[in-house]
């Protein structure tokens, strides 16, 4: 008779988690969410979320991780403006989606949370704006973008937008938005 493979099970475990956790985020918020709810829904026990999370944050932090995916990437084509907008429609894409709303919820929830912030800013916020700072550092050098242009503004300028629509809900982040932002900031940023 064959064994069952613990790998497997385990990463069901682990997917039936993550489901859990966001279905649970998006129905009642991550504030009313709670690790009993997560396990009771995943079909699991509580001590198989804290083998692997230490808190419910960081489970819907890993989810949110999975479900962007390759969505926020750079393409690097040469044309600057076409791979920002590319990339910045993904995000808006992301933001406007209410399959993301987990997303937002860490955000509300780190402004209040120290060790969230620092985890939330490290694994999600600070390799995406990595990302984007080497594509306009490579845009500088091929003389696209300012060479006196610092680029963690120009990040800000280009982003800041964006979430300010999803986490205040004036109106949701979208295409023409992304298009206005590009024509705005590239009016006083090209060569």
């Amino acid at each position: 008779m064959t064994q069952p493979n613990q790998d497997r099970r385990s990463e069901r475990a682990r997917q039936a988690i993550i489901e859990a956790a966001l279905d649970l985020c998006r129905e009642q918020g991550l504030a009313r969410t709670t690790i009993e709810e997560i396990a009771k829904r995943a079909g699991v026990g509580k001590q198989t979320i804290y083998r692997w999370w230490p808190s419910k944050a960081a489970v819907v932090e890993d989810g949110v991780n999975e479900m962007a995916g390759t969505a926020t990437d750079f393409p690097n084509t040469g044309d600057l403006l076409a791979d920002l907008r590319t990339q910045m429609l993904g995000v808006a894409s992301i933001l406007a989606s209410p399959r993301f709303a987990p997303y937002l919820s860490l955000i509300g929830a780190a402004q209040d949370d120290p060790d969230l912030a620092s985890s939330f800013l490290d694994g999600l916020v600070k390799p995406r704006v990595g990302a984007a700072r080497e594509r306009l550092r490579a845009a500088q050098e091929q003389g696209q973008l300012r060479a006196d242009a610092d680029l963690d503004d120009v990040v800000e300028l280009l982003y800041g937008p964006i979430y300010y629509r999803a986490l205040l809900r004036t109106r949701p982040p979208s295409a023409d938005q992304v298009d206005e932002i590009l024509r705005l900031a590239f009016a006083g940023l090209t060569t």
